[in-house]
């Protein structure tokens, strides 16, 4: 039976570039999801007897909200929801799943890499039919309508058997359970060679994968163990788990210590990898080599073409502003493209469905290709063992000839975390109060050559995306980049990238925070970070 039950708005439901993330607690306030769900459905046209996708990365609350999303999607008029199995779908499986059935949309239940549990974070956001992220005409039609919500619907059933595959009824929709990983690893196999991959692994080459008790687990055991033949145990926390073992699932040096630990050992393996909570991002590290985020894109870029489904060449690449310009020197001597887009995922789709880009890439460890309209953590892990396959050198020989031909961006990212947003605010007004004051003055990072506030004008189709990120260009070459964060729950999170550039001729095996020091000082001096903020130090350095 439909019923419509009487609500109210509440004021803090704007989806962010990764749709809406709250704590657990808040979501559990009564009304809170429906509204959301509802206020979805309300600023979508068309989607009648149509297919809506609906999976999530298994946290706490994931098969809750599964339940309430397949019975509001019954009584609004969608035909079809196919759900993953128990609840599951990787980020990048969802997307890949909405292209292939062609379904109208998805609802993908995820905060990403924040931690999971009873007092820890939720998120819902909605993916458009080309499998991306909603883009922000849809996300503010959303929000619009979250202030304006006066009732949803709601279909009363028992819960649905979303654990065993088939189908079922909802009053007059299918609900589909379907095997989350089959379809995504099928096109895995598509993409790169599993028989080159299979044979380097079978000649002992060693991996260890790191799904940190989340999402990819069951994805990373089918590919690597069943279908590429690694030895069981090479995926390590492959369970996914309501509160991820009490890991902060973000692949990163600080909460994949333990990976970075063993691949820093004398008897480390040749590779190790690591995703995150919904896995679209990706750590990769070698035996005794770590590989930033910003230089495994432009590695991954100027080899693609090793790889079956890249032989035919990139149409361009594309790099949030953040991320290290390792990328732009790739394109350069390719002869293609390189766009420079703000952080967020949604922009990457504009320019791969226009096919103006095939490879994109993150400096918080996302990298993806036109092959789905996410980031793909475990995708950029088979393009790295598919690279290895070929060339046969090991991840420190390959870093070390990309360094040799492209020259080296030294790169870090810091995060001052859970930051009360006014002062966050006070301070990123006062960086933009000084861009028309910071040229030509000098600080210990050097002598500043420019600065702005990065805005971003979409090719495809002339949107203008402002206030995306104060930019401190150096004479050298060297920038500081400052932003904040829309992917916390709490407070602001205010990221500091710090970059410099030494070519090929330079010195090319510094410390990382050696070559940054100045820089790192440089940061402090143009914002006063410590004096807004109160914090000495970052609370994370990647």
């Amino acid at each position: 039976m439909i019923q419509t039950f009487a609500t109210q708005p509440f004021d803090d439901q704007k989806p962010g570039t990764s749709g809406l993330r709250k704590k657990v607690r808040v979501f559990q306030q009564p009304h809170y999801a429906e509204n959301f769900v509802q206020s979805v459905f309300d600023s979508l046209e068309g989607f009648e007897d149509q297919t809506l996708v609906v999976g999530g990365d298994g946290r706490y609350l994931n098969r809750e909200v599964i339940q309430t999303v397949l019975k509001m999607a019954a009584a609004n008029g969608f035909g079809r929801v196919l759900v993953g199995r128990g609840g599951i779908l990787s980020t990048p499986a969802a997307s890949h799943l909405i292209r292939s059935s062609g379904a109208f949309g998805g609802l993908v239940l995820s905060a990403s890499h924040n931690p999971g549990g009873p007092d820890e974070d939720f998120g819902i956001k909605y993916n458009v039919s080309n499998g991306g992220p909603a883009p922000e005409k849809v996300t503010d039609a959303i929000h619009a309508r979250t202030l304006a919500i006066d009732s949803y619907r709601f279909f009363e059933a028992n819960d649905v058997d979303i654990d065993t595959l088939g189908s079922t009824t909802l009053g007059d929709m299918t609900v589909e359970v379907v095997d989350p990983v089959a379809g995504y690893a099928e096109l895995m196999e598509k993409l790169f060679d599993f028989t080159a991959i299979r044979a380097m692994i079978a000649d002992g080459f060693s991996l260890s994968f790191d799904s940190m008790s989340a999402v990819t687990g069951p994805y990373a055991v089918e590919i690597f163990e069943k279908r590429l033949g690694a030895p069981a145990g090479t995926v390590r926390n492959a369970t996914p788990l309501t509160d991820f073992g009490h890991h902060h699932p973000d692949p990163n040096l600080v909460h994949a210590r333990e990976l970075y630990d063993r691949m820093m050992a004398p008897d480390a393996p040749d590779f190790g990898a690591a995703s995150d909570g919904d896995g679209d991002r990706n750590l990769i590290i070698g035996r005794h080599c770590y590989v930033t985020p910003s230089d495994s894109l432009a590695v991954l870029a100027a080899n693609a073409h090793l790889a079956p489904g890249y032989a035919a060449g990139l149409k361009g690449i594309a790099r949030s502003m953040p991320t290290s310009g390792a990328a732009d020197r790739v394109a350069e001597k390719l002869g293609i493209p390189l766009y420079e887009t703000p952080t967020g995922w949604k922009f990457f789709g504009n320019l791969l469905d226009a096919g103006m880009a095939t490879i994109c890439g993150e400096e918080s460890a996302g990298t993806g290709s036109d092959h789905v309209r996410e980031k793909d953590g475990i995708w950029a892990v088979l393009l790295w063992l598919n690279i290895l396959a070929v060339r046969r050198q090991s991840v420190a020989q390959i870093m070390a000839e990309h360094w040799a031909t492209y020259g080296r961006n030294y790169y870090a990212r810091h995060d001052y975390e859970a930051i009360a947003k006014d002062r966050a605010d006070a301070l990123m007004a006062a960086l933009r109060d000084r861009l028309e004051a910071l040229p030509s003055t000098t600080n210990s990072g050097g002598t500043v050559q420019s600065a702005d506030d990065f805005a971003y004008s979409d090719p495809t189709d002339q949107s203008v995306s402002r206030n995306q990120g104060v930019r401190v260009l150096f004479e050298d070459g060297s920038r500081v980049v400052f932003r904040l964060s829309g992917t916390g729950t709490e407070g602001a999170t205010l990221r500091v990238y710090i970059e410099r550039y030494v070519g090929a001729d330079g010195d090319l095996a510094l410390e990382t925070s050696e070559a940054l020091a100045p820089l790192v000082k440089a940061a402090q001096e143009i914002a006063d970070i410590s004096g807004f903020t109160g914090m000495e130090r970052p609370s994370v350095i990647t």
